[in-house]
């Protein structure tokens, strides 16, 4: 560890710090309908959306209604991607001749993307034309992410409404967050990356010769268009199939820097935009602070973790201060890889600058972790700050358990049936990365497509479908996806996503209908250090009595097994 690596953290954490209030501010006027600079040259084209499409923008929805219209929206979404991934060869803008893309691969392909985890079972720049990645998989990051934003305003609004019926309208949430959020801030970082060197063309491909005389064909494609919104909606797909760690979707340090920012803007400001909407922004800031503390935990563990050489090197001669640089590109060293394989899957993006299969066994478990806890450390646009309340449900529940009185969050008392939409939203992710891992190394599909044997193999399939449920995307790439493995990671992405959605909306449904009770002195109070650190408890303890029998049989076996010698 250097200090230059904890300087490059901590110049992160600050400007993330400084982006949140400004963002969360931004967040509420747009989602609320006020007054706000892009409104005046964009609301025109807003209005006449809505006309178009048939949608009344003064009309709200109640929670089953919402609900419908999300779930209605994405079955359309994924007939359209899947659509123009079966009939990408007969169709524009395909100068390689891209031939159709297999049932299974544009099944999952399309679940991906339209529950905005951007699993990619193919390369990119071998198997998608240029219209597929813009038409098809572009668009599908705008509108996802939109989407999650538009729950979370929703939820929020359940809980700052008090005796109502309704919790927003879908159809001008989505709009909004589209049109004034993720459109505009994409076209300047579409910009940015230009002029940082990443491509923007509809060229098929260039020709290069190499100092050994052979010629060498490079793709090309509108990438830096793609690179923006993969980033600042959490979407992770990358243009080529390395990812943030190809030169032409990541040349340098600073679209590095840039790139981790954007991953965590809108979820750090939902947190602010949450407690401007309840009306008490320390609540926003304590949701805050909870996510800090459980990032610097992963990220100290896993630069302390990639800092060390493999001491089955060391022992050959290798120099320990070099660390661990497998995998890694050398333009980004230990500090940045480590920090970035953090945040991206904390956000539940899954955009990757280093592999990794090749980070050593503790540091390979730091963002399966992270993915298990439920997308809850800023997550995925939206995603993250709904999770993050039914862990805060949990714990104000267990806090009422233990003074023996009626849980109450924002003044708003959570009864049995919160607690049972709760249970049923955490519930159901461990099911789907336990249950199907389970079945995966057992049967001769699932074993098939793993490149590694004992721990490490074990490891590879629980982080594959770990990714799925948490709609992160990221692989441990060792991992060679089947028909078998398209057919159960899709299955798994849609249960990640809707099976956490609809009672989310259903606990905003309740709560808004609710009355705001005064505060007495028995009332545990949500936004200083005591919740903190007792939701912060709730989420590590759910997790580790969940995951920990799992990760003793992956990386903590591994971890132990290197130490003595071994290797998988």
């Amino acid at each position: 560890m250097s200090i230059s690596g904890w300087a490059t953290i901590a110049a992160f954490l600050i400007c993330v710090i400084a982006m949140t209030r400004p963002l969360g501010g931004y967040l509420k006027r747009v989602l609320e309908g006020e007054r706000h600079f892009l409104a005046y040259g964009l609301g025109p084209i807003e209005r006449v959306f809505y006309r178009l499409a048939g949608v009344c923008p003064r009309e709200e929805h109640s929670w089953s209604q919402y609900a419908f219209a999300v779930l209605a929206f994405k079955v359309l979404c994924f007939l359209a991607v899947y659509a123009l991934l079966r009939l990408q060869a007969q169709l524009p803008l395909n100068p390689t001749g891209m031939s159709a893309v297999a049932p299974d691969l544009a099944y999952n392909t399309a679940m991906s993307f339209v529950t905005n985890t951007n699993w990619q079972s193919y390369s990119g720049e071998t198997t998608m034309s240029h219209l597929s990645q813009m038409l098809a998989l572009t668009v599908q990051n705008f509108v996802s992410a939109a989407a999650g934003i538009a729950i979370a305003a929703a939820v929020i609004r359940g809980f700052a409404r008090r005796s109502a019926a309704a919790i927003g309208n879908f159809w001008v949430d989505l709009v909004r967050a589209t049109f004034y959020v993720l459109l505009p801030a994409c076209v300047i970082l579409t910009l940015f990356f230009v002029v940082q060197g990443v491509p923007q063309t509809l060229l098929g491909s260039a020709q290069a010769l190499t100092l050994e005389g052979a010629r060498q064909t490079i793709a090309l494609g509108p990438v830096a268009s793609q690179e923006a919104i993969k980033m600042l909606g959490t979407n992770g797909g990358g243009f080529f199939n390395t990812n943030s760690a190809h030169p032409f979707e990541n040349p340098n340090a600073l679209t590095n820097f840039v790139q981790m920012l954007c991953i965590f803007a809108i979820g750090a400001g939902l947190t602010n935009m949450f407690g401007r909407m309840v009306g008490k922004e320390r609540q926003g800031w304590a949701i805050f602070s909870a996510m800090t503390a459980l990032f610097l935990v992963g990220v100290s563990i896993l630069y302390w973790s990639e800092a060390h050489a493999n001491p089955l090197l060391t022992a050959l001669g290798v120099d320990p201060s070099l660390g661990n640089m497998e995998g890694k590109e050398a333009r980004f060293g230990v500090a940045a890889s480590a920090l970035f394989a953090t945040v991206t899957t904390d956000a539940s993006c899954g955009a990757v600058n280093a592999m990794h299969e090749s980070f050593l066994p503790l540091g390979g478990m730091v963002p399966l972790i992270n993915m298990m806890l439920g997308e809850v450390i800023f997550g995925g646009v939206g995603a993250g700050l709904y999770g993050f309340i039914l862990f805060a449900i949990i714990a104000v529940f267990m806090a009422g358990l233990m003074v023996g009185r009626t849980p109450e969050y924002l003044g708003k008392k959570i009864e049995s049936r919160e607690i049972k939409m709760t249970m049923l939203a955490v519930l159901c992710l461990p099911l789907v990365m336990l249950g199907f891992t389970a079945v995966a190394v057992v049967v001769k599909p699932g074993l098939s497509a793993l490149s590694a044997s004992g721990p490490h193999g074990f490891t590879e399939a629980l982080y594959a479908y770990t990714s799925a449920a948490a709609n992160n995307g990221s692989a441990f790439s060792g991992l060679t996806a089947n028909s078998f493995w398209n057919a159960t990671l899709g299955l798994g992405m849609m249960i990640g996503r809707f099976f956490v959605i609809v009672p989310v909306l259903a606990i905003a449904g309740a709560m808004a209908a609710k009355k705001v009770a005064a505060p007495t002195p028995g009332t545990f109070p949500t936004d200083n250090g005591l919740f903190i650190g007792l939701v912060t408890g709730v989420i590590l303890i759910v997790g580790g009595l969940t995951f920990l029998p799992a990760l003793a049989l992956g990386p903590i076996v591994e971890h132990l097994e290197m130490l003595h010698g071994s290797a998988f």
